[in-house]
Order: structure tokens, then sequence, then C-alpha cells
């Protein structure tokens, strides 16, 4: 049996950003990836925005981590030379009865820490953005976008220049808590068996972390969440979008509308809506995008894109957030440690949805305290 410092189960961009940290505090790190290749889940398939931490609620964890976990990402891209933007984005209002959410949304973010937003009238917002219509708007200006796996390439290459190690197709299939660590049975390329015995283990598998979390024979259940799925479908402009900022309408439940976002090339993509899946395993998603979908699409751009050429939006991908509550409910991120469920070493992490990206080297700092043993 191997016997290792720390295991993190997950080479998400949550799962490197933690293992960065780990190795750069000198601790031993194995990185436990069941895919092929790192970053192919949840982090492969998300907006790529830098977000500000507007509408979070006050005190939460979202807002904490993504306000702290901003500014230390764009300090990191600078040093690190990842590419990335601070564009700015426009959250919009397009009837006057929608004004007064918009003082709403500045005031939450500024009690988060946001406190550079301003509302702006709309001729304001048309000087910026000439072929926007709205009635009112809020300007973001620490809104950016980044190269995620830019990003991500960044931190394994800390991490490894640190003497950490990624095992890619190497899922855990079964764990114990037991007196002088935690065993774990790590299946390699789909038949063998490898035991490891590790001082601390680190779970952000993302959607499967849940499941990952049911496989730890003496961790009590109440601790594992039951897991919700809720579907983010993305469409690509054909066209070059009119635009140099992201645009977003008031936020929905469950997501922040269906807004228009940009990479770093200019491409302008749409998305995501929200689409609860009654898909009881992550294995199971399918993760097609419904031509039929746009129609929405259209309706909703429209109302700040009223010029949004017929034929325009071509399916692009979707991607899953990891949801702990079912819809109509909204979900902290848990980083969930030994003063919770009792059980030195192990660290879980379930509902890291977005602002996760953005959070990420905040979320690290927070579970390399919490995983000392």
């Amino acid at each position: 049996m191997y016997r290792i410092d720390c295991v993190v189960i997950g080479a998400g961009v949550i799962g490197l950003a933690i293992a960065r940290q780990l190795a750069l505090a000198g601790r031993e790190v194995v990185i436990l990836e069941k895919e092929e290749r790192f970053g192919s889940g949840i982090s492969a398939r998300n907006s790529e925005v830098i977000h500000a931490g507007i509408y979070y609620p006050q005190g939460s964890a979202k807002a904490r981590l993504c306000v702290v976990g901003r500014g230390l990402l764009y300090e990191y891209c600078e040093a690190h030379q990842v590419p990335n933007r601070r564009c700015g984005k426009l959250i919009v209002a397009t009837a006057p009865d929608q004004e007064s959410m918009l003082d709403a949304i500045r005031a939450r973010a500024a009690a988060n820490g946001a406190d550079d937003l301003r509302v702006i009238t709309a001729v304001e917002a048309i000087s910026m953005e000439p072929a926007l219509r709205c009635t009112a708007a809020i300007l973001s200006p620490s809104t950016g976008i980044i190269d995620s796996h830019a990003y991500m390439t960044a931190l394994l290459g800390d991490a490894e220049a640190r003497g950490a190690v990624l095992a890619l197709r190497s899922e855990v299939s079964r764990a114990e808590m037991r007196f002088d660590g935690i065993r774990l049975e790590a299946t390699t390329g789909g038949t063998e068996v490898t035991p490891v015995l590790a001082r601390a283990v680190v779970n952000c598998a993302g959607l499967h972390a849940p499941a990952v979390a049911a496989r730890f024979a003496g961790l009590d259940g109440r601790f594992v969440p039951h897991p919700h799925f809720a579907k983010g479908n993305y469409y690509s402009l054909a066209a070059k979008a009119p635009f140099s900022r992201l645009v977003y309408p008031l936020p929905e439940p469950g997501g922040l509308g269906v807004h228009l976002t940009l990479d770093l090339a200019g491409q302008a993509k749409f998305g995501p809506d929200v689409e609860w899946l009654s898909t009881v395993d992550a294995a199971d998603i399918d993760y097609d995008v419904d031509p039929r979908r746009a129609d929405r699409f259209y309706a909703e751009a429209r109302k700040y894109w009223p010029a949004l050429p017929d034929r325009a939006l071509q399916p692009a991908y979707a991607g899953v957030r990891p949801k702990i509550l079912p819809p109509g409910q909204d979900a902290d991120f848990v980083i969930q440690g030994p003063e919770t469920h009792g059980h030195p070493g192990l660290v879980n992490l379930f509902g890291i949805e977005s602002p996760g990206l953005t959070a990420s080297l905040a979320i690290a700092q927070v579970v390399s305290d919490m995983s000392g043993v």
C-alpha cells in the first residue's frame, strides 16, 4: 500500500488550484482524475467569466470567496501570463419596472465588497454599446474573461514544479476512514486497483463529489448531500457581435439569465439557460444541445439586442451545475472539513458552481488550512 501525504480527487480548476496550494505549502500531493485529461468536466463547460462578486447573499462563502478570489486571480494571470481581459459587464433593465432591481443588485454587490459598480442611464449605456437596448444598466468594470484552459495548465505546472503528481484514468472506487489515515482504492485504467493510505484527502470531484463521498466507509451519510443537476445550454453567434463588454439581463431563479459573453478572440455566445435534469447519476448526463431551445434564446436576447439576426445562433455546448438543493432553493458553497463530520484529514467540496472559477485560488487557501492534520 502506497503511503501519501495528500490526495486530491478531481483535476478540474478547483482540484488543480488546491493541489498547487498544498504543494506550495510543502505537502506531498497526488491528484487522482478519472478522465483521460485534466479539466474536462465542469471546468471545460462554462462561460470563462471572472465574476466581480455581485449576486450572492452577504456573508455567504460565494460572496466572500468570489471577491477575494477575483483579486487573486487577476494577480495570478498577470504573474503567469495567463490570457485574460478586464472587459467589464453591463447588467441591463429592459423595462422601467425592472430598474429598482438594479439598485438592489448594486447595494448587494457593495455589501459583498464589489464596490466599484455604478448604475448608469440608458443614454450612457448605449453610448458604450450602441447596439444595446435598455432603460438603465449597471456597469461592472471588474468583470472579465479568461482562458480557463491556460489557467489550469499554469496551475498544474506550478503544482508539478513543487512535486505534485497527476494520475489520469484513476478513480476512487472505495475509501475507508481509519485511525492511521484514510485508505483509498484507486482503480487505474479501469482494471488495476491500487491501495493508498493518505493523511489528507480532498474530494473536489465536481458533479461526482457526492457519489465519491458516499464511498467513504465511516462517513455519516447525513454529511453527503443528494445531487441535483442543472444543465446550461450555450449557443454561439455566427456573426461578429457588436459588443465589447459582456451583457447580462437581470438574474432569474437558478441562474443569471440568457446573457451574452465574449471569448478572448471576440467570439460571442449566449447562455447558459437553466434546464433541470431528472438524471440522478452524473455519468448519465446528456450534454447535447437541443436546437429547438434556441427559440427562447432569441426571445430573451432580443430584449436587449433587438437587431439579433434570424438564424444567427448555433448550438455550441452545454455545462451542468452541481446543485445540492432542488429547484427553487439556493445553496452556498459547501467546504466541509473535520469540524463538521469529525474525520481528521478529510475535506469534501459540494455544490462548487459559479463563481467557482473566479473563487478557485481563495477556495484553495481555505482548503489548505482545513486539511492540515
